[in-house]
Protein backbone atom coordinates (compact mmCIF):
# COMPACT_ATOMS: atom_id res chain seq x y z
CA UNK A 1 0.00 0.00 0.00
CA UNK A 2 1.80 3.54 -1.07
CA UNK A 3 1.93 6.46 1.35
CA UNK A 4 -0.36 9.47 1.71
CA UNK A 5 1.92 11.98 0.32
CA UNK A 6 2.41 9.53 -2.75
CA UNK A 7 -0.97 9.71 -3.72
CA UNK A 8 -1.20 13.52 -3.23
CA UNK A 9 1.51 13.85 -5.68
CA UNK A 10 0.25 10.79 -7.89
CA UNK A 11 -2.97 12.99 -7.82
CA UNK A 12 -1.70 15.91 -9.10
CA UNK A 13 0.58 14.43 -11.51
CA UNK A 14 -2.69 13.05 -13.67
CA UNK A 15 -3.70 16.81 -13.46
CA UNK A 16 -0.79 17.76 -15.51
CA UNK A 17 0.87 14.67 -17.14
CA UNK A 18 3.37 16.32 -19.88
CA UNK A 19 4.65 18.77 -17.34
CA UNK A 20 7.63 18.11 -15.07
CA UNK A 21 6.08 18.24 -11.68
CA UNK A 22 8.46 19.72 -8.90
CA UNK A 23 6.82 18.63 -5.61
CA UNK A 24 8.22 20.80 -2.31
CA UNK A 25 9.32 18.83 0.25
CA UNK A 26 11.06 20.91 3.22
CA UNK A 27 13.94 22.58 1.91
CA UNK A 28 13.61 21.14 -1.38
CA UNK A 29 11.76 20.37 -4.74
CA UNK A 30 11.68 16.72 -5.18
CA UNK A 31 10.61 14.81 -8.57
CA UNK A 32 9.42 11.48 -8.80
CA UNK A 33 9.45 8.53 -11.64
CA UNK A 34 9.90 9.47 -15.05
CA UNK A 35 9.92 13.08 -14.12
CA UNK A 36 13.04 12.33 -11.72
CA UNK A 37 14.95 10.70 -14.86
CA UNK A 38 14.64 13.61 -16.64
CA UNK A 39 15.54 16.08 -14.28
CA UNK A 40 18.48 14.11 -13.25
CA UNK A 41 19.58 13.89 -17.28
CA UNK A 42 18.99 17.02 -17.66
CA UNK A 43 20.30 19.15 -15.02
CA UNK A 44 23.12 16.80 -14.01
CA UNK A 45 22.15 15.96 -10.71
CA UNK A 46 22.03 12.31 -8.87
CA UNK A 47 18.76 9.76 -9.43
CA UNK A 48 18.00 8.13 -6.15
CA UNK A 49 15.33 6.42 -4.73
CA UNK A 50 12.35 7.13 -2.17
CA UNK A 51 10.50 4.69 -0.45
CA UNK A 52 6.77 5.39 -1.21
CA UNK A 53 5.43 1.60 0.28
CA UNK A 54 6.04 -1.74 1.99
CA UNK A 55 8.67 -2.86 -0.30
CA UNK A 56 8.26 -0.19 -2.90
CA UNK A 57 10.81 2.61 -3.59
CA UNK A 58 10.97 4.80 -6.81
CA UNK A 59 13.25 7.14 -8.96
CA UNK A 60 14.09 10.30 -6.81
CA UNK A 61 15.96 13.22 -7.99
CA UNK A 62 15.69 16.80 -6.25
CA UNK A 63 16.98 20.34 -6.24
CA UNK A 64 17.38 22.81 -3.60
CA UNK A 65 14.59 25.24 -3.76
CA UNK A 66 16.58 28.39 -2.92
CA UNK A 67 18.18 28.06 -6.09
CA UNK A 68 15.24 25.95 -8.36
CA UNK A 69 15.37 29.08 -10.79
CA UNK A 70 18.93 27.95 -12.87
CA UNK A 71 17.60 23.99 -12.64
CA UNK A 72 13.61 25.73 -14.27
CA UNK A 73 15.92 27.43 -16.68
CA UNK A 74 17.40 24.48 -18.13
CA UNK A 75 14.29 22.56 -18.09
CA UNK A 76 12.79 25.14 -20.25
CA UNK A 77 15.76 24.95 -22.77
CA UNK A 78 15.51 21.32 -23.09
CA UNK A 79 11.42 22.35 -24.29
CA UNK A 80 9.68 20.86 -20.61
CA UNK A 81 7.12 23.02 -18.90
CA UNK A 82 7.43 22.91 -15.06
CA UNK A 83 4.64 22.76 -12.51
CA UNK A 84 5.38 24.06 -9.26
CA UNK A 85 3.68 22.43 -6.24
CA UNK A 86 3.70 24.28 -2.99
CA UNK A 87 2.18 23.59 0.12
CA UNK A 88 -0.80 25.52 0.83
CA UNK A 89 -3.30 26.42 3.60
CA UNK A 90 -2.54 25.59 7.64
CA UNK A 91 -0.29 22.99 8.71
CA UNK A 92 -2.36 20.76 10.29
CA UNK A 93 -0.94 19.37 14.25
CA UNK A 94 -1.57 16.04 12.83
CA UNK A 95 -1.66 14.75 9.13
CA UNK A 96 -0.66 15.19 6.03
CA UNK A 97 0.05 19.02 4.45
CA UNK A 98 -2.26 19.92 1.47
CA UNK A 99 0.00 20.83 -1.50
CA UNK A 100 -1.34 21.99 -4.84
CA UNK A 101 0.08 23.58 -8.28
CA UNK A 102 0.57 27.16 -7.79
CA UNK A 103 1.78 28.00 -11.14
CA UNK A 104 3.16 26.57 -14.57
CA UNK A 105 5.89 27.58 -16.16
CA UNK A 106 6.77 27.76 -19.72
CA UNK A 107 8.98 29.33 -22.42
CA UNK A 108 6.46 31.94 -22.67
CA UNK A 109 5.35 33.02 -18.94
CA UNK A 110 8.82 33.27 -17.54
CA UNK A 111 8.37 36.30 -14.95
CA UNK A 112 11.75 35.84 -13.12
CA UNK A 113 14.55 38.54 -14.39
CA UNK A 114 16.75 36.11 -14.00
CA UNK A 115 15.59 33.61 -16.65
CA UNK A 116 14.71 36.70 -19.16
CA UNK A 117 16.80 38.38 -21.59
CA UNK A 118 16.42 41.85 -21.14
CA UNK A 119 17.49 43.17 -24.56
CA UNK A 120 14.15 41.34 -26.00
CA UNK A 121 10.31 40.93 -24.96
CA UNK A 122 9.29 37.40 -23.62
CA UNK A 123 6.28 36.96 -25.88
CA UNK A 124 3.62 33.97 -25.43
CA UNK A 125 1.83 33.93 -28.78
CA UNK A 126 -1.41 32.22 -29.68
CA UNK A 127 -2.57 30.99 -33.03
CA UNK A 128 -6.21 29.93 -34.75
CA UNK A 129 -6.89 29.20 -38.56
CA UNK A 130 -9.55 29.15 -40.73
CA UNK A 131 -8.79 27.87 -44.21
CA UNK A 132 -6.51 30.62 -45.25
CA UNK A 133 -7.37 32.95 -42.59
CA UNK A 134 -5.45 33.18 -39.43
CA UNK A 135 -5.50 34.91 -35.90
CA UNK A 136 -3.03 35.82 -34.07
CA UNK A 137 -2.53 36.77 -30.50
CA UNK A 138 0.55 37.85 -27.94
CA UNK A 139 1.14 39.50 -24.47
CA UNK A 140 4.36 39.59 -22.43
CA UNK A 141 3.35 39.14 -19.17
CA UNK A 142 6.09 40.96 -17.26
CA UNK A 143 4.74 44.31 -19.10
CA UNK A 144 1.16 43.97 -19.40
CA UNK A 145 1.24 43.99 -23.79
CA UNK A 146 -1.53 42.41 -25.31
CA UNK A 147 -2.04 42.75 -28.87
CA UNK A 148 -4.34 40.58 -31.58
CA UNK A 149 -4.15 40.57 -35.24
CA UNK A 150 -6.10 38.66 -37.82
CA UNK A 151 -4.29 37.60 -41.44
CA UNK A 152 -6.21 37.22 -44.51
CA UNK A 153 -5.48 36.69 -48.26
CA UNK A 154 -1.99 35.23 -47.92
CA UNK A 155 -2.22 34.10 -44.24
CA UNK A 156 0.54 31.06 -44.23
CA UNK A 157 2.99 33.80 -45.44
CA UNK A 158 1.99 36.72 -43.56
CA UNK A 159 2.06 34.79 -40.28
CA UNK A 160 5.84 32.99 -40.69
CA UNK A 161 6.67 36.99 -41.75
CA UNK A 162 4.91 38.34 -38.43
CA UNK A 163 5.80 35.26 -35.56
CA UNK A 164 9.34 35.77 -37.40
CA UNK A 165 8.89 39.28 -36.33
CA UNK A 166 7.79 38.73 -33.09
CA UNK A 167 10.17 36.07 -32.23
CA UNK A 168 7.30 34.45 -29.45
CA UNK A 169 9.27 32.19 -26.80
CA UNK A 170 6.04 30.19 -27.14
CA UNK A 171 3.20 29.91 -28.99
CA UNK A 172 -0.17 27.88 -28.24
CA UNK A 173 -2.26 26.53 -30.68
CA UNK A 174 -4.89 23.96 -31.69
CA UNK A 175 -3.00 24.13 -35.20
CA UNK A 176 0.64 22.89 -34.55
CA UNK A 177 0.84 21.15 -38.27
CA UNK A 178 0.16 25.04 -39.31
CA UNK A 179 3.57 26.00 -38.62
CA UNK A 180 5.61 22.89 -38.86
CA UNK A 181 6.54 22.84 -42.04
CA UNK A 182 8.74 26.24 -40.94
CA UNK A 183 10.17 24.66 -38.23
CA UNK A 184 12.53 22.70 -39.22
CA UNK A 185 16.65 23.02 -39.68
CA UNK A 186 17.14 26.30 -40.94
CA UNK A 187 13.57 27.21 -40.98
CA UNK A 188 12.58 30.83 -39.98
CA UNK A 189 10.58 29.64 -37.17
CA UNK A 190 13.03 26.80 -36.10
CA UNK A 191 13.38 28.10 -32.45
CA UNK A 192 9.78 28.57 -32.25
CA UNK A 193 8.42 26.46 -28.89
CA UNK A 194 4.80 25.14 -30.08
CA UNK A 195 2.62 24.17 -27.35
CA UNK A 196 -0.16 22.29 -28.78
CA UNK A 197 -3.80 23.56 -26.88
CA UNK A 198 -6.91 22.32 -26.52
CA UNK A 199 -9.28 23.26 -29.53
CA UNK A 200 -12.87 24.63 -27.21
CA UNK A 201 -10.58 27.66 -25.71
CA UNK A 202 -10.31 29.01 -29.28
CA UNK A 203 -14.19 28.63 -30.45
CA UNK A 204 -15.68 32.08 -31.25
CA UNK A 205 -18.00 32.21 -28.16
CA UNK A 206 -16.12 30.66 -25.40
CA UNK A 207 -12.99 33.14 -26.83
CA UNK A 208 -15.22 35.83 -26.90
CA UNK A 209 -16.64 35.48 -23.35
CA UNK A 210 -13.09 35.08 -21.59
CA UNK A 211 -12.29 38.57 -22.97
CA UNK A 212 -15.51 40.01 -22.04
CA UNK A 213 -15.22 38.67 -18.53
CA UNK A 214 -11.72 38.93 -17.91
CA UNK A 215 -11.96 43.23 -19.41
CA UNK A 216 -15.23 43.43 -17.33
CA UNK A 217 -17.35 45.24 -20.46
CA UNK A 218 -20.34 44.17 -22.57
CA UNK A 219 -18.67 44.47 -25.76
CA UNK A 220 -14.94 44.46 -27.09
CA UNK A 221 -16.15 47.03 -30.56
CA UNK A 222 -14.34 49.19 -28.19
CA UNK A 223 -10.84 46.89 -28.41
CA UNK A 224 -11.22 47.21 -32.38
CA UNK A 225 -12.40 43.45 -32.77
CA UNK A 226 -15.47 44.42 -34.41
CA UNK A 227 -15.59 42.29 -37.37
CA UNK A 228 -12.53 40.44 -36.46
CA UNK A 229 -14.00 36.72 -35.42
CA UNK A 230 -10.02 35.13 -35.82
CA UNK A 231 -8.36 37.96 -33.76
CA UNK A 232 -10.99 37.29 -30.71
CA UNK A 233 -10.42 33.25 -31.18
CA UNK A 234 -6.61 33.73 -30.51
CA UNK A 235 -6.52 36.23 -28.03
CA UNK A 236 -9.53 34.74 -25.98
CA UNK A 237 -7.80 31.37 -26.43
CA UNK A 238 -4.60 32.87 -25.11
CA UNK A 239 -6.48 34.00 -22.10
CA UNK A 240 -7.52 30.90 -20.87
CA UNK A 241 -4.10 29.59 -21.54
CA UNK A 242 -2.92 32.65 -19.00
CA UNK A 243 -5.54 31.30 -16.66
CA UNK A 244 -4.77 28.21 -16.41
CA UNK A 245 -0.91 28.70 -15.95
CA UNK A 246 -0.47 32.30 -14.64
CA UNK A 247 -3.56 33.04 -13.04
CA UNK A 248 -1.90 35.38 -10.29
CA UNK A 249 -0.71 37.48 -13.59
CA UNK A 250 -3.76 38.22 -15.20
CA UNK A 251 -4.57 41.50 -13.52
CA UNK A 252 -1.35 42.47 -15.55
CA UNK A 253 -3.45 42.80 -18.59
CA UNK A 254 -5.48 45.74 -18.51
CA UNK A 255 -5.65 46.43 -22.11
CA UNK A 256 -5.71 44.69 -25.91
CA UNK A 257 -5.46 46.99 -28.79
CA UNK A 258 -6.27 45.47 -32.29
CA UNK A 259 -3.78 46.14 -35.09
CA UNK A 260 -3.13 45.37 -39.16
CA UNK A 261 0.17 44.44 -40.85
CA UNK A 262 -0.95 46.78 -43.19
CA UNK A 263 -0.68 49.69 -40.90
CA UNK A 264 2.90 49.09 -41.31
CA UNK A 265 5.54 47.88 -44.06
CA UNK A 266 6.89 44.34 -43.56
CA UNK A 267 10.38 43.59 -43.71
CA UNK A 268 11.47 40.16 -44.07
CA UNK A 269 13.68 38.46 -41.63
CA UNK A 270 17.05 39.01 -43.64
CA UNK A 271 16.47 42.43 -43.76
CA UNK A 272 15.82 43.02 -40.27
CA UNK A 273 18.99 41.23 -39.51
Amino acid sequence: MTTPMRQQYLRIKKQYPDTIVLFRLGDFYETFDDDARIVARVCDIVLTSRPVGKDQRVPLAGVPYHSVEGYIAKLLQAGHKVAIVEQIGEVPDRGLVERDVVRVVTPGTVVESSLLDERRNNYLASLVFDGNRAGLAYTDITTGEFAATQLSGEGAHQLVEELDRLQPAELVTPHPEAVGPHRGPGGPLAELSVTEYEKWPFELETARQALLDHFEVASLDGFGLAGLPLAVRAAGGLLHYLRETQRARLSQLSNLSTYSTAQFMTLDASTRR
